[in-house]
């Protein structure tokens, strides 16, 4: 277990951790989701992307374009349209997009997937433990008025989700708090999502991640430093 300085420090190396374990889980389930989407007939595209979040609020393509900020609007609007055609989402006259009971139905198949796939490549893990950790760190994450975090969390959580599902989607969410800390972080330095995108390294990168890691590092104040080394080590040992 490396020893950290400070919070900034500890965020920097918890974020691939985070991601890696989250891909993990994405990975595996892979080939039972494309049987499912075959089955089905239906495309899994933003269903499978905001499964945590489509079946508790509504979104607009607004809100859909703070999530996927630095995705191509043009693929979103064609994955939009989709589920438009295949009656899983439903648009509003206001434009307001909503997940039909069609698009209900496949997440939660979609969460079954998920719920066995974790089982069987997390087994003999403290799942329970993990999901409890992310969720703190979550409930401390500051939702900034216009990022994402706030369009996303809480997750959607059924009754009598397993805890390995918990933990998956709850990793998933926790991603969009330092999404948005690195979206300010650019925004404070005069760029755009074009511009960090192709930003080369250099002097600006660093102070920008520099930045990244200051402001996504509070909601690990929530854990103790115990409970921070337990969450790093035990959440590599699921990548």
């Amino acid at each position: 277990m490396p020893k950290f300085q400070d919070l900034s420090e500890f965020a920097a190396a918890i974020a691939p951790v985070i991601g890696a374990a989250h891909v993990n889980v994405h990975a595996s389930a892979a080939r039972a989701v494309a049987q499912l989407a075959e089955t089905s007939a239906i495309t899994p595209g933003l269903l499978s992307d905001l499964r945590f979040t489509l079946p508790l609020r509504p979104l607009t393509r607004d809100a859909l374009a703070v999530i996927d900020r630095y995705g191509d609007a043009a693929a979103r609007e064609r994955d939009l349209q989709e589920h438009l055609r295949q009656r899983t989402l439903s648009e509003d006259g206001d434009g307001t997009i909503r997940l039909t009971d069609r698009g209900l139905e496949f997440v939660h198949r979609l969460y079954d997937v998920h719920a066995a796939t974790a089982e069987r490549v997390w087994a003999a893990h403290d799942l329970p433990g993990l999901a409890g950790l992310v969720d703190r760190v979550l409930q401390a994450a500051e939702r900034l008025p216009g990022g994402a975090l706030e369009l996303v969390a809480p997750p959607y959580e059924p009754e009598g989700a397993p805890p390995g599902l918990l933990l998956f989607n709850r990793l998933a969410v926790v991603r969009y708090h330092r999404a948005d800390a690195h979206a300010a972080a650019w925004r404070a330095a005069g760029l755009s999502a074009a511009g960090i995108v192709g930003l080369p390294d250099g002097p600006l990168r660093t102070g920008i991640e520099a930045e990244t890691n200051l402001r996504a590092s509070a909601p690990y104040g929530a854990l103790t430093a115990g409970e921070r080394e337990t969450l790093y080590v035990e959440l590599l040992k699921l990548v």
